[in-house]
């Protein structure tokens, strides 16, 4: 008989033990990394605006590199254009005008007409209305212009006599103007889509007579994204219970005869919106892509031509026509994927082109399923492959699976006009990466990372990064440097501060509240903030860090410091006046100066700061004082003017002694960027100003007042302070001329 083993079997292992041991074979780097890949798809399900704008930019891109190839295709824009307005008159043109332009159209042979304009008030120039508007006129010269024909009456009968439709704009509010005329007949093909349908509380239509005698009536309104780029443009929209079609799909019904517009549904939404026979297909709140063209002239009549019989009929015979304008002026400029400033009615054009040449861009239902699995699919693999391969292999492996991934969208964009996203994939396959990468280096960031605690609420940002990768910088000494500096202050803050006496920590909110915007313009333009001083800010460029372009930065810095200002205004207005209190603007004053000066650490072995001194950092101070004597916000040195006078507009407006040099220096009032450097208006205010200087340094005074009168007339209120100083000088040169010995310098009193 064989003997027991005394040896026990082995114990299973516990299931805790081997889940651990899982854990500890998959490693810490691969758990951290797939749970950030979760929360991700977490982060996509509940796409918030950074991943939405993101995934729209690449579609831009799409849009960019391939536009739709524009078609010769029967739609033309009839438009109020500058020249119209310019030969014409301002608008709004008399309606008879409007009238005799629909006969033009209508006779050239046009198949149907909108306008993307809104007449939601009687014509002030209809004669009868004229005529009550004009003080002491005669009863006789009144009865015969009441005689004269309404020309809303004459609008409204010429209407009658075409396919016309009418714009109407959903407002913010509810309104119940004009809610007893008739709209346009929808119906449904499968379940009410009113709860799918962008949906606005009101509707302005326009005056009765026009409204009744249209044919058709249709939503100018174009709801942008949330970057303020129209790409999606809703074909149907709801006001309150009652659903109106857009301007494009009125004109394309009305056009073809069709007595309805037809909405397809299913339980996501919208699926189509049927128009003239033709299905539109559409996402689930009824909106369309439109497939851009670049901003084509060929598109556009000029409405002068056709009211001076100047035109080619060809361009009107049987083509849809669009009434609207490209004038600046009349501020219809919408920003689109290709054009920062389209006109409104060029991208209902767009949206007929689109439609009528069956050119969509299509995002299928499957689309946010299919970007999942991609990006889980990513990033499982390098998880996977990451510790095996290394970092080099798996980020050459990556690149070659990032150019497959955005080649694959790319030809289905190609070829069949289908945007599916590409940065929420590579974005997740990415931080995995990232993640495993940073956790090799882990060790050496927390020894950087105490150094930074230990100095960053002292140095700048830039020097704290320096002393984290060389201590042995901790030393005092300087170097002189060229640099650029900036000086600003709030004016009339000591009023300010006083209506906060019983209130200091309000005092404090309130400093926070603009110094910290204003503070982080310098910072993301490269600037170092050396101090604050009470309300104002002291900074500067090209130290410690070299910065080649310093002079544009600081301008950049500055710019953008008036515009946080202005936000910050615009919402403390809103504030006071749901309060009840009264407003007090806060203003800035800002002096830009470049020139050299030492900059260093300063003080003494037991206390010491990074800081400059030097005259070149006095007179940017001395700048900023004198931004109240000449009435501007932003002034700058000759040196800084020089520097970044090929990027920004400046204007010379005087050569000063500052308080404290002997001197003369060149100033410049900082008005705007390149684009506004190029701007025909800036360029006329400019040339002007520059004669006034001229006859001014001349002792040429009449000259010099009658050039100022005229700038007066043209400046923006940016610059309308320098007229009250100017002519109060040349009031006061005029009665005590300074004599033949004069150099034209100003000399500044104060500071």
């Amino acid at each position: 008989m064989r003997k027991a083993s005394k040896t026990p079997p082995k114990a299973a292992a516990p299931a805790s033990s081997r889940i651990v041991r899982a854990f500890r074979w998959i490693g810490q780097g691969r758990l951290v990394a797939i749970a950030c890949m979760l929360g991700l798809v977490a982060f996509r399900l509940l796409d918030p605006a950074l991943l939405e704008t993101a995934r729209l930019r690449t579609f831009d891109f799409y849009q960019i590199l391939k536009p739709r190839e524009r078609a010769p295709l029967p739609v033309v824009i009839v438009d109020i254009d500058e020249r119209s307005l310019r030969e014409i008159g301002q608008w709004p043109w008399p309606r008879s005008d409007v009238a005799d332009l629909l006969r033009t159209i209508g006779r050239a042979g046009g198949i149907a007409v909108a306008f993307d304009i809104l007449f939601a008030e009687p014509d002030r120039l209809s004669p009868d209305r004229f005529g009550r508007s004009i003080a002491r006129l005669s009863g006789e010269a009144a009865a015969e212009l009441d005689r004269l024909p309404n020309t809303d009456t004459l609008l409204a009968e010429t209407m009658g006599q075409m396919r016309i439709v009418v714009g109407q704009a959903a407002r913010g509010r509810d309104t119940a103007q004009n809610a007893e005329q008739p709209g346009t007949p929808v119906a449904f093909i499968g379940p009410d889509p009113r709860s799918h349908l962008i949906t606005y509380p009101g509707l302005l239509r326009n005056i009765e007579p026009l409204d009744a005698a249209a044919s058709g009536r249709g939503l100018l309104s174009i709801l942008p994204d949330l970057d303020s780029i129209v790409r999606r443009v809703a074909l149907v929209a709801a006001v309150g219970e009652t659903i109106h079609p857009s301007l494009s799909v009125e004109l394309l019904r009305v056009a073809t005869g069709g007595n309805a517009v037809a909405i397809k549904t299913d339980a996501a939404g919208v699926r189509s919106v049927v128009v003239g026979g033709v299905e539109v297909p559409t996402d689930p709140r009824g909106r369309i892509w439109i497939h851009y063209t670049p901003h084509d002239k060929a598109r556009f009549v000029s409405a002068v031509d056709l009211m001076r019989g100047s035109f080619n009929v060809d361009r009107i015979r049987n083509h849809l026509v669009l009434v609207g304008t490209s004038a600046i002026g009349l501020l219809d400029l919408k920003a689109t994927p290709l054009d920062p400033a389209m006109p409104g009615v060029e991208v209902h054009a767009q949206i007929l082109e689109t439609i009528l040449d069956k050119s969509y861009l299509v995002r299928p239902n499957y689309a946010l399923g299919a970007e999942i699995v991609l990006a889980i699919a990513l990033s499982l693999l390098v998880v996977i492959l990451a510790p095996i391969l290394g970092a080099i292999p798996v980020l050459f492996l990556g690149m070659a699976i990032a150019a497959a991934t955005v080649g694959g969208s790319w030809y289905l964009y190609i070829e069949h006009r289908m945007l599916i996203d590409v940065v929420y994939p590579l974005m997740t396959s990415f931080t995995a990466f990232m993640i495993l990468v940073f956790l090799n280096y882990r060790r050496e960031e927390v020894q950087r990372q105490q150094i930074r605690s230990a100095f960053g609420q002292y140095l700048a940002p830039s020097f704290v990064e320096q002393i984290a990768r060389n201590p042995e910088r901790l030393s005092l000494g300087g170097e002189t440097r060229k640099m650029t500096f900036l000086f600003s202050d709030v004016r009339d803050f000591t009023a300010i501060s006083e209506s906060y006496k019983s209130d200091p920590q309000g005092l404090t909110t309130l400093m926070n509240r603009f110094l910290t915007p204003l503070s982080d313009a310098i910072l993301r333009q490269g600037g170092t903030i050396d101090k604050y001083m009470g309300d104002a800010i002291m900074a500067f460029w090209n130290a410690p860090l070299d910065t080649p372009d310093h002079a544009a930065d600081a301008c950049a810095a500055a710019l953008e410091m008036v515009r946080r200002l202005a936000e910050v205004n615009a919402a403390r207005l809103a504030e006071d006046e749901k309060a009840g209190r009264t407003h007090v603007p806060l203003r800035v004053g800002i002096g830009l100066n470049t020139g050299d000066c030492v900059v260093g650490n300063m003080g003494s072995e037991f206390r010491f700061d990074y800081s400059v001194m030097g005259d070149a950092v006095n007179l940017a101070s001395r700048l900023e004082g004198q931004t109240k004597t000449y009435g501007v916000t932003i002034i700058a040195g000759a040196e800084t003017a020089r520097g970044a006078a090929d990027d920004y507009a400046f204007l010379e407006i005087d050569r000063i002694r500052v308080k404290g040099k002997s001197e003369p220096e060149t100033i410049h009032c900082l008005v705007g960027d390149a684009k506004m450097r190029r701007d025909p208006a800036f360029l006329e205010e400019k040339t002007v100003f520059a004669s006034m200087l001229n006859a001014y340094r001349s002792q040429d005074w009449s000259t010099a007042a009658a050039a100022l009168t005229r700038f007066a007339e043209i400046a923006p209120p940016a610059l309308a302070g320098l007229v009250p100083a100017y002519r109060a000088r040349l009031a006061r040169l005029s009665m005590t001329p300074p004599g033949p010995v004069w150099d034209g310098v100003f000399t500044a009193e104060t500071k």
